[in-house]
């Protein structure tokens, strides 16, 4: 948790999975172990890597590149079609071993996660031993072929960026008396956080360098940055605290996808793909007991042109069919009053939906002639039956297809659609 007050012990560890998809899929197949193997979610190519192995690394393959182009760069490299009930799995195993050695355990994303020892520093006085008994653990316990990145400093900013600083399979440490000579390396940019717009506005202000950054005054980046995130990098910098450990609403949720060549080929698939997306967005509200006032839609296509819409809503919604057919109703009369071919043609490349304005089910006002509160119920029964035995054991009959399009993805920045960690791990899976 966040913690404002002078902490310079080393502390907290960052353990970041090194190319986590990858790996776990060369732990199930021992085939692909010691290959470059690019994960993608097609294979297609004009598919994108979104996970290169560490073996693919090395031949130059990054995170984004065109299938096409890393075979290039790479002819050996071997692309896989995603598995994400797989890094689920794997996840949740991961967050079992952490939490064997701190009950501070704060997943920050499907690889990633921080282990807080403040609270047992009696229990375990030695960090760095605790890393390594963290590494062995994983290797034992979860799958011998997976390797971690472990920072450890005295908040979890540093921490992470103690763990960027050794890859594959390092483990770095910065303390007050170190954290100097780490920071002299380094560009703005290299600062978990800092982007090139906030490392231009700094810039501005004439901080040039993660040195400088450490030691301006937190009135001047308070000013600088225009917001109290200023004072959020020199507690930081300073070990002043923690302030990165605090669990965000969620403001926004949104659900996207490139849409490949087959599929822009047949208009059943792209309806099929917008209904999917939509109950995406569903399933996410659901999980975090929100309805959302507000939602949107974006179609962009090859051409760069774009079509999109938005609603407020008076009375909030949820219901993923209800938000698919307000989109094919604004596509049937815009189709009506603007004579051109379909919208939803075989020039699309790429949709997008969205919601937020949330508020909690609890909140939630009906209007005096529809009162939704038993559809309501039954669609939380409907996810509690899927997460508790299995996302095919029950179905609508609006996700029947002989030849579903939209394959289940996860991202790498969240982990809001995971099982509450805290309940059986079987009963949980998606």
């Amino acid at each position: 948790m966040n913690r404002i007050g002078p902490h310079v012990d080393p502390t907290v560890l960052f353990v970041d999975m090194n190319s986590f998809f990858a790996s776990c899929e060369q732990q199930v197949n021992f085939w692909l172990r010691g290959r470059p193997v690019g994960v993608c979610v097609y294979t297609g190519p004009h598919g994108c890597v979104i996970a290169p192995s560490i073996e693919a690394k090395r031949s130059g393959v990054k995170t984004g590149m065109r299938l096409d182009d890393a075979m290039r760069l790479c002819p050996d490299l071997v692309p896989i079609e995603t598995h994400p009930n797989r890094y689920r799995e794997y996840h949740v195993k991961i967050i079992d071993v952490l939490r064997r050695f701190s009950a501070d355990v704060f997943p920050k994303s499907i690889d990633e996660a921080v282990v807080d020892l403040t609270q047992h520093s009696l229990l375990h006085p030695n960090p760095v031993a605790v890393a390594q008994q963290i590494k062995q653990a994983i290797r034992r316990d979860v799958g011998d072929y997976l390797k971690c990145s472990i920072g450890i400093a005295p908040n979890a900013f540093l921490a992470k960026l103690a763990s960027d600083l050794q890859k594959p399979d390092g483990l770095t440490i910065i303390t007050p008396d170190t954290i100097d000579d780490v920071l002299a390396r380094l560009r703005l940019t290299d600062l978990p956080g800092i982007g090139h717009r906030m490392a231009a506005r700094l810039e501005q202000g004439g901080i040039h360098t993660p040195l400088q950054l450490r030691h301006a005054s937190p009135e001047h980046l308070r000013s600088t940055c225009q917001s109290i995130i200023g004072w959020h990098w020199h507690l930081r910098l300073n070990f002043g605290g923690e302030v990165d450990l605090e669990e965000r609403p969620v403001k926004s949720m949104q659900a996207i996808r490139t849409i490949s060549s087959g599929q822009r080929s047949s208009a059943r698939r792209l309806d099929e793909l917008l209904l999917s997306l939509c109950l995406t967005l569903e399933r996410r509200m659901v999980r975090q007991d929100v309805f959302a006032r507000f939602f949107f839609f974006s179609f962009r296509y090859v051409n760069d042109r774009h079509l999109g819409y938005e609603w407020k809503f008076s009375v909030a919604i949820q219901d993923g069919v209800e938000l698919y057919r307000l989109i094919k109703t604004f596509i049937q009369k815009f189709e009506q009053k603007h004579p051109c071919e379909p919208v939803l043609n075989e020039y699309i490349r790429r949709m997008s939906v969205g919601v937020s304005q949330f508020i909690t089910s609890q909140l939630v006002q009906y209007t005096l002639f529809e009162d939704s509160t038993r559809r309501d119920k039954l669609r939380k029964t409907y996810y509690d039956i899927k997460n508790r035995f299995g996302a095919d054991k029950i179905l609508r009959a609006s996700e029947l297809s002989d030849n579903p399009v939209m394959r289940d993805v996860i991202g790498f920045g969240s982990i809001r659609e995971l099982p509450d960690l805290d309940e059986d791990e079987d009963d949980n899976l998606m």
